[in-house]
């Protein structure tokens, strides 16, 4: 019975002390600081357009009761596509407009041509 006793009390000083730790009654000025909030590292570039090199780059901080990391992976993996189609849809379309521009001006340098001969 006395080791009962014994082990019981030892027992409620742990508990005492752990909490007593916990709660920032041990030594220091007071409870622990504050913790910093988790910043994004790498933000989306301001001085040119985003690529989706860039989304597929950037990762959001975790936070206690944030987000679902899948949810805003899968928005970002769609971001990243669209902008990726865009840019090539873009790009044809420039190409394109290239292509037009010097068809037009051998047109009007072919009508020019006859008329300096002359």
């Amino acid at each position: 019975m006395v080791m009962f006793l014994f082990l019981v009390v030892a027992l409620a000083v742990v508990v005492a002390a752990v909490t007593l730790a916990v709660v920032g009654g041990g030594e220091g000025t007071g409870p622990l600081p504050e913790a910093t909030p988790e910043r994004l590292h790498d933000p989306l570039p301001p001085d040119r357009q985003v690529g989706r090199a860039d989304v597929e780059r950037i990762r959001f901080p975790l936070a206690v009761r944030g987000y679902r990391m899948s949810d805003v992976d899968d928005a970002l993996s769609r971001l990243g596509a669209e902008l990726a189609e865009r840019d090539a849809r873009i790009a044809d379309l420039e190409s394109a407009l290239a292509g037009a521009r010097a068809a037009a001006a051998h047109v009007r340098m072919t009508k020019a041509e006859p008329e300096d001969q002359q």
